[in-house]
């Protein structure tokens, strides 16, 4: 256990971060990123996400069927593809399925957009059919920490129209929760505010793994109290780009690997 000063700068930080038409991604130096497949070396991810993704892709076989077509961008290359876009398909379209630059979660580096490979993909619209190999993926994608971040019918939530393709890494036990509760990443974000810090936490039980989820408000313009009951071994703190922080506590440091759920059939 140890004490713990959370500075308010770190709520723009974290795999919990939310990044939409609302709220911009602040663009951070150190940022760690690796190839999100070795025969697609020029599409990076952030460095746990890619781990899951890699992990997630070997236990169902998937990158024979597969590719990734577009993972980390800079704000210069969201910003030509919105411009190509524009162009191309008009205002409508732009908006349906194109971020705004510096409010897309392509930059962050946790989003990959997926496709059923084939001779020719669309790089907007790629084809991840609910069938076959890509709803595997789709379905077992919760177990690696993955959400299909825009779900039909949840268009007026997220601002972004319905993309099977697009995959987003918020970390598990998140992932599980929001399936769960049939909720996208801005419901979850409010849907934790109920689940206060050492009063309220969400308990999280699946095969005899169990953790609690929790938030804190930021207070202030600087930093937020101390947290006396943190252990390094166990949880894991993650911004959430809005307002303040969610703490992920495990049970045991058995089944917390960096921060990733263990399957106990495995």
């Amino acid at each position: 256990m140890q004490k713990i000063q959370l500075k308010r700068e770190r709520i723009y930080q974290g795999s919990l971060i939310l990044v939409n038409s609302l709220y911009e991604y602040r663009e951070r130096r150190g940022i760690r990123l690796f190839p999100a497949s070795d025969e697609a070396k020029e599409i990076l991810m952030e460095e746990e996400a890619v781990q899951m993704l890699h992990r997630a892709m070997m236990d169902i076989n998937g990158w024979k069927d597969i590719v990734p077509v577009s993972g980390w961008r800079s704000r210069m290359e969201q910003q030509r593809i919105w411009d190509d876009s524009l162009a191309e398909n008009g205002l409508e379209f732009t908006k349906t399925y194109v971020a705004v630059p510096g409010h897309s979660e392509h930059q962050t580096g946790l989003a990959i957009d997926l496709g059923l490979k084939q001779e020719k993909i669309d790089f907007i619209r790629p084809d991840f059919p609910y069938k076959g190999i890509c709803q595997t993926f789709r379905e077992r994608a919760v177990e690696y920490g993955f959400i299909e971040r825009y779900p039909k019918n949840k268009e007026a939530v997220t601002g972004i129209g319905h993309e099977p393709w697009h995959f987003r890494y918020v970390g598990v036990p998140h992932a599980q929760i929001m399936k769960q509760e049939r909720l996208t990443l801005e419901e979850y974000i409010v849907f934790l505010k109920s689940h206060q810090y050492g009063i309220r936490p969400y308990i999280f039980e699946e095969q005899g793994c169990r953790a609690t989820v929790s938030y804190i408000e930021a207070e202030g313009n600087v930093t937020t109290p101390e947290l006396e009951t943190y252990n390094p071994k166990t949880d894991t703190i993650s911004g959430n780009n809005v307002d303040g922080f969610i703490v992920t506590s495990w049970k045991d440091e058995e089944h917390r690997n960096g921060g990733k759920y263990e399957r106990k059939d495995k």
